[in-house]
């Protein structure tokens, strides 16, 4: 389904849950957009959590006549796993916005775990050297979509040989190699991905929850891995089997893993992986509210002009592949 050109007036666009946060009603409006009732609106911005399947269910059923809604999120795995998503109306989400911070944040937590600084942080006493320098290295970033692309130009200074790993066989600008996990040679999907984990002094986990990626980070993938190496999530907990990723970290088959996320999330107190030396775990602070307002609001503001305007919607989402 495609937006076609207004032909008069301003977007009428209901925000939700109604009436919606100022902050997401001010974007609409800064984008030419007029804030409606459901029943008049053309389109749906959401402003609510994401964990609020209903209520977006709810909203959208009452506006019977729109043809777009946008979500504030990057990750929509919660509307995928409610059945939101159809072919009735065009679909954008947060994807992008929330692509540079998050990709400083991952090499922040790669440079802090190479170098070995948890031991520092901890420590009392003067201690032996060590450390890993990331130059000339070897990175894997698994997903190829926008914290990858923001990850790239920051490794490059680094000349670091980097492997990205994704659905498509398009190249990516900046990596070294792109391998297509559905190449038709024979190798399931999960074999290829534990060939690319070999040698990687690094492996950077950006990439969309879905049911093929759940737990793609098993004690398989995790033994396929150099005894170095760090581990550095900041796509979603799930892509990681927690209790494997445990016995790893206790028995030093990686180096360690940096966690912006978990599994579960929040990640309970008590739980091992607080206890390990060589875990460092930030709450899901690669990208916080007072970070994402500005971005997300300028993304609504551009999407709100384009769809007044015609013009293809930034962050759509693939009702099929699920983000």
């Amino acid at each position: 389904m495609t937006v076609s050109a207004r032909i008069e007036g301003q977007p009428r666009v209901v925000v939700g849950p109604v009436p919606g946060p100022d902050w997401v009603r001010a974007a609409v409006e800064a984008g030419g957009g007029v804030i409606v009732e459901p029943a008049e609106a053309e389109a749906v911005v959401w402003g609510g959590p994401p964990n609020d399947v209903d209520g977006l269910k709810s909203l959208v059923r009452a506006a019977k006549d729109a043809r777009w809604v946008q979500l504030p999120w990057a990750g929509v795995e919660f509307y995928v796993a409610a059945g939101v998503f159809d072919h009735d109306h065009v679909w954008t989400c947060g994807k992008g916005v929330y692509a540079e911070e998050v990709a400083e944040h991952a090499l922040a937590l790669a440079l802090a775990g190479l170098r070995d600084l948890p031991d520092r942080i901890r420590a009392t006493s003067w201690a032996k050297q060590s450390g890993i320098s990331l130059y000339d290295g070897r990175v894997t970033i698994l997903g190829g979509g926008g914290i990858t692309e923001a990850l790239l130009p920051l490794l490059a200074p680094m000349r670091v040989d980097v492997t990205v790993v994704r659905r498509s066989p398009q190249p990516m600008p900046g990596a070294t190699r792109t391998v297509c996990v559905f190449d038709d040679d024979g190798e399931s999907p999960r074999e290829r991905v534990h060939q690319t984990l070999v040698g990687a002094d690094v492996v950077f986990l950006a990439l969309a929850l879905t049911p093929e990626t759940t737990g793609i980070i098993d004690a398989a993938a995790l033994d396929a891995m150099e005894s170095h190496a760090w581990l550095i999530n900041v796509a979603r907990g799930q892509h990681v089997v927690t209790d494997d990723l445990v016995d790893a970290l206790r028995r030093r088959t990686i180096g360690g893993a940096g966690l912006d996320v978990t599994d579960p999330e929040p990640l309970p107190d008590g739980h091992p992986l607080w206890d390990l030396p060589n875990c460092i775990i930030t709450p899901h602070t690669a990208n916080t509210a007072e970070m994402a307002r500005p971005v997300l609001t300028a993304r609504i503001t551009e999407n709100v002009r384009r769809f007044g305007a015609g013009e293809p919607l930034i962050g759509p989402v693939d009702p099929d592949l699920g983000y």
